[in-house]
């Protein structure tokens, strides 16, 4: 069980010592996003993930890929390809923060997801001053979704 909020940051509002974090390079695409079938590239390891409907809290099960089978599969994804950088910060309560830098054509888009243990504890969660919108309600900003579509002025 995957239970996440999500957050929109401003680029203004970013940690000043970003780069001193750990930092993933994502790729991602979709064979299917009803229900979420998708492939990802992270490094040098490679996934199959399946994720059931839901908002905060939804079913995830990740396999791992090789890297031929990940290059046979990216041609048969829909849509936009998405890439990012996830930085890993550590957050209190021996939480973390994953921030997502995407890159093009979302390269003005900034998000942040905190993954928890509990719905009781995503609930009484108190995000630090630097994140702005929750939008952990909003599909909107599901990288499925992102995936279907031009880029918002996002």
């Amino acid at each position: 069980m995957e239970i996440e909020r999500k957050f929109l940051i401003d680029a203004k509002n970013l940690p000043k010592n970003l780069d001193s974090y750990p930092c993933l390079e994502i790729e991602q695409g979709y064979l299917c996003t009803t229900p979420v079938v998708r492939i990802r590239r992270q490094n040098d390891s490679y996934y199959l993930t399946y994720k059931s409907k839901g908002m905060m809290a939804r079913e995830e099960y990740n396999l791992p890929l090789t890297k031929e089978a990940y290059e046979h599969l990216k041609p048969k994804t829909d849509g936009i390809l998405i890439a990012k950088k996830r930085y890993v910060i550590p957050e209190k309560d021996n939480l973390s923060i994953e921030l997502d830098v995407f890159m093009a054509p979302y390269d003005k888009l900034l998000l942040a997801e905190v993954e928890f243990p509990t719905e009781e504890a995503a609930n009484s969660y108190k995000p630090p001053s630097w994140f702005g919108e929750d939008v952990t309600y909003s599909t909107q900003y599901h990288n499925s979704t992102l995936s279907k579509g031009a880029p918002s002025d996002s």
